[in-house]
Parts: structure tokens; sequence; C-alpha cells
């Protein structure tokens, strides 16, 4: 398992190439594994292969414009009459998409949508808007997928970090 999460990375950059059918269902059903408050599993998953939808996706926040060139993309929402944990149960959620992502050979970038703002206004009311979602679902992110047409170097063991790590109480440096 550490090996996936030493090779992953934001990636924003993808190849023109379409994901396979059995890798997408892949990643989906790691987030369905997701751990969930009180076991409510009250997430909804949106695949995004339409070019056209990508691209407005990619118009919801300034940091969203590389969606556009992902073959796909996965709204992760939330249905708040089945669930009470909305943003710690979705970002779960995208976190194991991350992570099945790269186990898949493909790579992903968490794009925030929830609390956001971008050029028209809440990104959320405006996703919402896009993809036809109702009132009582909120979108905690998009998560773009796709072959990497970048890479990045693995985490290294440089980057953990003993002076985080604390013993019973947070100590903060003499």
């Amino acid at each position: 398992m550490l090996k996936v999460i030493r090779e992953r990375r934001s990636i924003r950059s993808y190849l023109a190439k379409d994901v396979e059918d059995e890798k997408l269902r892949e990643v989906l059903k790691s987030a369905m594994f997701a751990p969930s408050s009180r076991g409510g599993r009250a997430w909804e998953f949106i695949v995004i292969r339409n070019d056209e939808t990508r691209g407005a996706l990619s118009d919801a926040t300034p940091y969203a414009l590389f969606v556009r060139d992902a073959p796909v993309a996965i709204a992760v929402c939330y249905d708040t009459d089945a669930g009470r944990r909305f943003k710690e149960d979705a970002s779960i959620c995208a976190e194991h998409i991350h992570l099945e992502a790269v186990n898949q050979g493909l790579a992903s970038c968490f794009v925030q949508v929830a609390d956001a703002k971008g050029p028209h206004g809440d990104a959320e009311d405006y996703v919402k808007g896009l993809l036809g979602i109702p009132d009582r679902y909120r979108v905690q992110c998009i998560m773009p997928i796709g072959y990497p047409a970048e890479e990045l170097p693995e985490h290294s063991d440089s980057e953990f970090d003993e002076s985080k790590i604390h013993s019973e109480k947070l100590q903060e440096p003499a």
C-alpha cells in the first residue's frame, strides 16, 4: 500500500487516451469501500465523459482548468438527507479514488468545489446546475481521471518529519 501512496501525485495533465471501463469500475469500487459516518454510505458519484460537460466544469473555479483535458471526471456528491458528515465522508472517497487511480496506472487531482468560488460565483451552485444535482446533495470535489501526461517524482522518506509526531500532547518546539 505504501508504494501506491508514494506514487500518488496531483496530476493536472493527461494523455488523449480513453480510460477503460474496467479500470474506472475499480476506481469507483474503491470509493464505495471508503468508511463513512455511521455506515451511512451517503455518497453519489457522477461520471462525466462528455467533452462539452468537462469543458464547462473546468470553468467552475480558477483551479479546475485541466478538468477539460481529462478523458473522464468524477463528481463526488453527498446526500445530506442520508448522511451527516459530508466533507469527511466525501473527502475519504476522493482519496480512495486518488489511490486506486494510481493503482490502475492512472492519475488524478482533487479539484475543490464545496466552499470554492469561481467566475460564476459559488462553484458548488455552478456545478450542481451543470449536472442537474438536486438541492439536498452537496458536491465536495471533481476528480479528473486519466493516463498521466506528466511524471512527478514519487514521495520520498525525506518528507517524513519526526517533528510532526507527538506523544500524548502536541508540544511546540522550544
